[in-house]
């Protein structure tokens, strides 16, 4: 004789309900670790590109080659900021830029990979890791302000934020 477990069954509006709830939270997951993900792609460019130029013997002809193909006027305020500063870059300070950029990529990869397969941990991680950098990067908008320092740091309280509500509701509910 076979015995079958009964199972409680929800009724089909209150299951779709927490449902729709459950997707939209998984999508914003998602969309999170995808962030994270495209940030570790930019970071793993420039890590590879500071390693490029650090075995390419004469940077500074590069940029003005860049410049050249690129179209941009060297005498522009911006443009010609940008070039003293790639002048003036040493190779240990590329060195120094790659590693670093290879360790925020690990860092970044490990958050994305984590909230794209929805581990709990990685909520936990991306929490307390972006809140961390929160202090620095309201230091830096303040000493000095641009509109993209401003949308990345909006993006990360967002997503501390909501990464935090998400993970005090787990607990509430855990405990009840």
């Amino acid at each position: 004789m076979v015995a079958r477990a009964t199972v409680a069954r929800k009724t089909p509006a209150k299951a779709g309900r927490k449902g729709s709830a459950t997707q939209t939270s998984s999508f914003v997951l998602i969309l999170i670790g995808l962030f994270k993900l495209s940030k570790a792609a930019l970071m793993i460019a420039v890590g590879i590109g500071a390693l490029k130029f650090l075995h390419n013997q004469n940077l500074s002809s590069t940029a003005m080659h860049w410049v050249q193909v690129l179209r941009v006027d060297p005498d522009n305020r911006y443009i010609h900021r940008a070039l003293v500063t790639i002048f003036r870059v040493t190779p240990k300070q590329l060195k120094e830029l790659s590693v670093g950029t290879f360790i925020y990529a690990g860092l970044f990869l490990t958050e994305g990979i984590g909230l794209v397969l929805q581990k709990h941990w990685a909520e936990y991680f991306v929490t307390i890791m972006t809140g961390a950098f929160i202090p620095l990067e309201l230091y830096e908008l303040v000493r000095h302000f641009t509109a993209l320092k401003l949308a990345f740091t909006a993006i990360n309280i967002l997503i501390v934020w909501y990464l935090a509500a998400r993970v005090w509701s787990r607990r509430k509910t855990s405990f009840r």
